[in-house]
């Protein structure tokens, strides 16, 4: 028993040595130590910028009251889950901050992570779609190069990075549909989508009040 234990720990010291080189080699954690750079300072940034805004500005607070009194929860809700599915167009942040003024902001910010993960995995579907359509597939071939190229290199990490980064998450789920990565594994590692929604309201409910 304890030899099996011995032959199953070097076996999977030995994968995952296999995978740090592989990685390493590919370039892989050069592109997440660019992608967290070019993202943290953004971040900041924004943080720093709200909170400036929010002082001596224009009371942002109000502007998300009347935005939760003008426009419905319904409607905000639809938008948000359209714009996760076609490729981020809309900065997400902007409704983790409306999430706050409800009366279940937990409830709604549960509610947005979900929608952006499952706005993720249908991003999947059309990428698959997108093969059969000869001049669609294409155009995204030429504009996603760079994504399709990465994500055959790296596959599900590129997923983690897309739902973790301020990377849009539909991107990286479209060009894993393109290249018919598992989707079952697209499903597994798209649920760091809600860990990164966790972090961005813990850092603006503090500047939303």
């Amino acid at each position: 028993m304890e030899k099996k234990k011995r032959k199953r720990k070097k076996r999977t010291e030995f994968i995952i040595k296999r995978l740090h080189n592989y990685y390493g080699r590919t370039g892989f954690y050069m592109f997440v130590w660019e992608s967290m750079k070019k993202a943290f300072f953004p971040i900041v940034l924004a943080v720093i910028a709200l909170f400036i805004f929010n002082r001596y500005v224009y009371d942002i607070n109000k502007g998300l009251e009347t935005l939760t009194e003008t426009f419905s929860s319904l409607g905000i809700l639809i938008t948000f889950f359209v714009s996760e599915t076609i490729l981020g167009l809309i900065p997400p942040e902007i409704f983790i901050a409306w999430t706050k003024k409800t009366t279940s902001p937990v409830f709604n910010l549960a509610l947005l992570a979900t929608l952006s993960y499952c706005g993720g995995l249908l991003s999947y579907f059309l990428g698959k779609m997108t093969l059969k359509i000869k001049s669609v597939k294409i155009y995204l071939e030429v504009k996603m190069a760079e994504n399709l190229k990465n994500t055959k290199k790296w596959g599900g990490f590129l997923i983690i990075v897309g739902a973790l980064l301020p990377l849009p998450f539909s991107v990286a789920c479209l060009a894993a549909g393109m290249i018919k990565y598992p989707f079952k594994n697209v499903v597994l590692f798209g649920l760091f989508r809600f860990l990164r929604f966790t972090i961005y309201a813990w850092a603006i409910f503090q500047v939303v009040t």
